[in-house]
């Protein structure tokens, strides 16, 4: 559970007032390092492909799908940041990089953006609003059926929770979401769907005629868009989720503040780890300002550090401590700011069930 006086005090504190503690020298782009970075991903990108198209093996090419799954996480990182405008002042040329980078994870970079910096980055931990992640109080989770009960728990493990971003974002977000008429762009989102639907098809039959038919096409397209939707699911969900971070269903509760310096995490992690996935788990600063290339996190994360590192979460990535996370954060009570394990959170529906049956009998 948050602390009470950390809430209280940064609900006095504005945004900007927290970012004037980054230095300066964090905000530099650089081309020759996004460029470079690009074609870095981009080379393990395609010799994890090479691996698919090249072995004669089955499992050998399911192997490389996995790797190139990682890759493809890797891709969608830097994209992310083009998305976010921190890596280029074109918004055409990171547009136009950033769609082809997230292409092999069935990504639609404008749909993705428009729902990515609109929402999530602009009431972060706000769940009215931002609803990734949200989750359910343990009344909620008692109401729903036996099927969305499962779906749900399914959602909140640390082996499946690539469901959570299939269902909740991917599909409804960005396959099935229909601009309405006055919104900005909306052809544009529209190509986007149907740039990444030729490219799912092209790439599909090509993997079909020279990978191997069906396995080929499994281990080319599918299986590395899976892995894709693991990651990001689980490092979504370690960004804002910790027995010790709140989130907020009140606006008059809520601040910018608390959504992006107390409700996002740093998570450390191996230097070649961090390394790879271009410091996306040094989160804290780029809620902070997602102006800050992620070459430039960690420094950024050490000015912040200095000022208000009593308010920021950090640890260090072990199994243990993911699975950890997950079951103590389950369900959860909005009003009190109180985490609950499923069975907990069964245990006081039903001794809240029993207390009101007793105060209606002594009625």
């Amino acid at each position: 559970m948050g602390s009470a006086t950390d809430i209280q005090t940064l609900q006095g504190i504005k945004l900007n007032t927290v970012r004037q503690a980054i230095s300066s020298d964090c905000y530099q782009r650089s081309t020759r390092k996004a460029l470079g970075w690009y074609a870095f991903d981009l080379v393990l990108y395609l010799s994890a492909m090479w691996g698919v198209f090249a072995s004669h093996s089955p499992w050998l090419k399911l192997f490389f799908g996995l790797l190139a799954g990682c890759t493809v996480a890797f891709m969608f990182v830097w994209a992310h940041d083009a998305a976010h405008g921190a890596l280029f002042k074109s918004k055409r040329v990171a547009e136009v990089l950033g769609t082809i980078f997230m292409l092999p994870s069935l990504q639609m970079y404008r749909l993705w953006a428009f729902g990515h910096n609109r929402v999530h980055h602009s009431f972060t931990s706000f769940s009215p609003v931002d609803w990734i992640w949200r989750p359910l109080t343990p009344a909620e989770y008692a109401s729903r059926s036996p099927w969305q009960r499962f779906i749900y728990r399914l959602e909140r493990s640390p082996y499946s929770c690539a469901l959570h971003y299939l269902l909740r974002v991917w599909w409804p977000g960005m396959v099935r979401f229909k601009p309405d008429a006055n919104t900005e762009d909306r052809h544009l989102l529209t190509l986007n769907k149907l740039i990444t639907l030729v490219f799912f098809l092209a790439f599909s039959a090509l993997a079909y005629a020279y990978a191997g038919g069906i396995v080929g096409v499994i281990a080319a397209v599918i299986v590395p868009w899976l892995v894709f939707n693991y990651f990001i699911a689980l490092f979504i969900f370690l960004h804002h989720t910790h027995p010790q971070i709140p989130f907020f269903d009140s606006r008059q509760e809520w601040t910018n503040t608390l959504g992006q310096l107390y409700c996002s995490t740093v998570v450390r992690c191996s230097r070649l780890s961090e390394m790879l996935i271009h410091n996306i788990m040094v989160h804290t600063p780029h809620h902070v300002d997602p102006r800050i290339p992620f070459y430039n996190l960690k420094r950024a994360y050490a000015d912040l550090k200095r000022e208000y590192g009593s308010y920021i979460h950090e640890y260090r990535f072990r199994w243990s401590t993911v699975r950890h996370i997950f079951k103590s954060c389950q369900l959860y009570d909005f009003e009190n700011k109180v985490w609950y394990s499923f069975r907990q959170g069964a245990a006081l529906v039903r001794n809240n069930a029993q207390g009101d049956l007793s105060r209606a009998a002594g009625a």
